[in-house]
This record gives C-alpha cells, structure tokens and sequence, in this order.
C-alpha cells in the first residue's frame, strides 16, 4: 500500500483569463496532518473544491486510496472518504445534533426516521474526538466551537480518512482553539489524515507534520514543518522578503473630530473616546467585548440606548446607515460577504452602489462617469480583476476588502471603521491593507481599528481603547503600549 492517502498530478483548473491552478504535484501521507498555505489567489481554494469534487478540473489526475480519477463530485469524494469543513459552517440550527450529523443519509427502522440509532452513533463518533455534546441538543444553542465539532462527527460517521479544515479556528475562542489541536492529535493518532489551511501561519507549527506552499495556482514547496520558519514560509509565499514593519505615520494629527460619551447599548455600557483627523484609534479586547456592537451603534446599525456622539462639533443620533454615511462615516464590515458585498454582482457595481448619485444626470445614469471613477479605485488601490464586470465572488479576499473600501471611498467618507480590515487574507495582502490605511491617514481621513490581531493594533494604532465584557478598561497612549498591559486590560483588570 502506498504511503500517500492522496496524490493530484499536474492538476490543472483555467477560468477565462485566469489560471487557477498550474500543473499542481501535492501529496498527503496517512496520519498525518498537513498544512496547505499560500496567498489569496494561490489556488489553495480551487485545489480543495478539486479534490472535494466542488469543481471539476480542467487536466490532471487525483489518486484517492491508490484509486485514479479524473474528476470527482462532492457525493462520489464523500463516499470514498473524503470530507471537508468550510469556514462558513453547512449546519441546520432547528435541527438536533444527530440530525446535523446524518442530514440528508437519515437512518431508519422500517418506513420511519431511527432517532435513537442516529443519536447513539452520533455518540460513538464522539467518543472517538474525546468530546461529547448531547446529541438531541438543537444546534442554534451550541456555541461556535460546538457546531465545530458536529461537522467533524458528520465526517467521522461517513467514514472520513482524509479531512480538510478550512481556517479552522478563524471563530474560536483561545479555549475552543486548544480544544481543537487536541481533536486534531486525536484523529492523527487513529490514522486519520488531516489537511490543514489557515493563514495564521504560528497554527502549522502547532499541528502539523509537514507544510506545502502554493503561490500563484503552482506548487512551490513542501518542507517538514519541523525544518522551517515563519519568515521563510513567508518568502516562500510572497516570492520576496516581506517587512514585518508598519507603515509609519509622515503627517501630524489633526483637531478632534468626533466625540462619543457615555455610550450605552447593544451590549456595552459607558464607552468613551475622541478621534482626531488623520489619527488611527485602535479597539483591542477578547472575543465578544463588545467592539464590534459599539462600531454599530456608532454607524446607525444597532440602536444605542443612551450616551452623546458629537461629529465635526454637531451631536448626532444615527438611526439608520444611511445617515451616517451622509455625514461621512464609512463602515468596513468584519464579514464582508454577507455584510459588505454584493458577491453575484460584477466589481463596478459593488463599486458604485452606494455612491449613484455620482453618476446621475437628471434620472438618467452616466456610464461614462461611472466608469471614471471605477477605473481611479482600481488603480489607486490597486485591485486585481481581469475587469470591471467580473464578479466579486471570484475575487480574492485581499481584492474583496479593496472593493469594499473603494466603495466606501467612493460616498466622500471622512471617518472610516475597518473592522478585522485583514481577517481571511494573506500576509501579502495585509501589508497592502496596512499600506492602505495608512495613506487614507496621510490624506486627512480618521480610521477606528477594531481587530483581534495584537501586532495589527499596536502596530498600526496611535492610541488603543480596550474593553472588557462590553465595558471600557481604558485607553492608552503610543507610547503606553504593551502587549502584556493590553491582554491584562481585556482579561478584566483594571488601569
């Protein structure tokens, strides 16, 4: 028997004008976990849709348990024991755990559904993840890491040997994450194979035996993860040494332009904070502190139950979007798919859409104008699309965050609000996004940072406001920044 679970030779997969994947060489052995890195756009999407049979690739051949194919479909891969894990999770929240986990391959007793056999299965798979969550439990009460967990018990009752992780702990909590590296060792020590993707690159380190690295749809490199590092994993996926540096600041602050005091609702109490032109205001704090809920009342997306948001020296009380985006302030979603973009729409369109007044003449709309000012984001922010037409959901995730700043952009924003601006990109990409922000600064605009990556905060942040369970902790000056100091604000302690 072959050592190798899984082989793709010269696995080739062209779209109009784009190659995809380029006569790809990967191997994953048996019982082992390995990591599958690159940039956004390096084909690490489009060889796992191959593989799992989401697409079908234009040439080249997957061996499968010493079993050559030419093309697999997600119900053929899944019966030879193939299965997948998404980052945007394919569960039923009004279904139970049980019947998550054999959803659509229901067992039965005669012409009716076998409950009980499927939740006692449901069980034994379990037992062998050493995790056990009541299998009659209704999914839309599990947290994160739970529902987590019942994908990996759908795959272990299908008889999964070869399981792929898609940023696996992109919503977990530390403790969810620590849980998970266990699963993970569990499953390798049953023989499990595991392919692992993720763009947090010390996460390899972690879990893996061995690394391959993509970058522009071909093969670059596979290394035992124990004999390599960081920045050379890095080099290898960006093809060029990457500064770990931030952008530093050239213009001086300006006056204060916004106020908010005692700001209460949505779950947070008493949030208080100044933002000066051209400054960049950091929001640092643990999962579910509340950064995101006071970034939406500020936008008129959720209501505030009391406090003061004084912009430009006029109080304000937006009450929906819209207002806040006619007095200037810009919101970049955390989730940008479903929050920021219209995915089925082509990059002009996503463009544009909130700007149309732009383009009217009369009650007719200006191709032509539209078309100017598509074409100044595509070259200013330099985003990558073969044209203005094509749709936003073959985009990167580095170029999608593009579109959705040109978009904000492009309504004449003053304030901006990125919210985790990098989450779901690749090192090349950040170092664009944190150039990015920084020039909206050198151009008079004011950025609210709000991201769960400590290097980014204090890296790019020229004070940092941190809460707590929804309440603030305090704020620091630059020159008071310090890892240690902020993680123990966040825990709870005070200044």
């Amino acid at each position: 028997m072959s050592d190798n679970i899984l082989e793709v030779r010269g696995l080739t997969k062209l779209y109009p004008g784009v190659t995809a994947l380029d006569q790809v060489d990967f191997s994953v052995k048996r019982g082992e976990v390995h990591g599958l890195i690159g940039e956004n756009g390096a084909g690490k999407s489009t060889l796992i849709k191959c593989v799992t049979g989401a697409i079908t690739p234009t040439s080249g051949t997957i061996v499968f348990n010493e079993k050559e194919y030419t093309h697999l479909d997600p119900h053929s891969s899944s019966e030879i024991g193939i299965g997948v894990i998404y980052q945007e999770f394919s569960l039923v929240p009004a279904l139970s755990v049980a019947e998550n986990v054999f959803l659509g391959n229901y067992l039965q007793k005669g012409p009716l559904i076998d409950f009980k056999a499927m939740e006692k299965k449901t069980e034994e798979a379990m037992k062998q993840i050493g995790v056990y969550i009541p299998p009659k439990t209704m999914v839309w009460y599990l947290t994160v890491g739970h529902q987590q967990i019942t994908e990996i018990t759908r795959a272990l009752v299908k008889n999964c040997s070869l399981l792929i992780m898609d940023e696996p702990t992109a919503p977990l909590t530390n403790a969810e994450v620590d849980q998970l590296y266990a699963i993970i060792r569990n499953l390798k020590a049953q023989g499990m194979s595991i392919i692992y993707v993720s763009h947090r690159l010390e996460e390899l380190f972690e879990v893996t035996d061995r690394i391959t690295v993509l970058r522009d749809g071909r093969f670059i490199a596979t290394m035992d993860t124990g004999a390599t590092n960081k920045q050379e994993l890095i080099k290898l996926m960006v093809g060029r040494e990457l500064s770990t540096d931030f952008p530093e600041r050239t213009m001086p602050i300006g006056e204060e332009i916004l106020k908010v005091e005692n700001l209460s609702g949505n779950g947070v109490e008493n949030i208080n904070f100044t933002l000066h032109r051209g400054e960049i205001l950091g929001f640092a704090g643990l999962l579910g502190c509340g950064r995101s809920e006071t970034m939406q009342m500020l936008y008129g997306a959720a209501k505030k139950q009391s406090g003061t948001v004084t912009l430009h020296g006029e109080e304000v009380n937006f009450k929906e979007t819209a207002q806040a985006m006619k007095k200037g302030l810009g919101y970049i979603p955390e989730d940008r798919k479903r929050q920021g973009l219209f995915l089925w729409k082509g990059v002009d369109f996503n463009l544009t859409i909130s700007a149309l007044k732009k383009f009217m003449n009369w009650c007719f709309l200006s191709r032509r104008k539209e078309k100017t000012l598509v074409d100044e984001y595509l070259n200013k922010l330099t985003i990558k699309t073969p044209s203005r037409q094509q749709l936003v959901m073959n985009l990167s995730g580095g170029n999608q965050q593009k579109v959705i700043v040109s978009k904000v952009l492009a309504t004449d924003a003053d304030i901006m609000v990125f919210d985790e601006p990098t989450r779901g990109i690749d090192v090349g990409a950040k170092a664009e996004m944190y150039q990015l922000i920084r020039n909206l600064t050198e151009e008079g605009h004011s950025v609210i940072l709000v991201s769960s990556e400590m290097n980014e905060v204090i890296g790019l942040s020229d004070r940092i406001v941190v809460l707590c369970e929804g309440k603030q902790m305090g704020i620091l000056e630059r020159n008071e920044f310090d890892q240690e100091k902020i993680m123990a604000l966040a825990s709870g302690e005070s200044a």
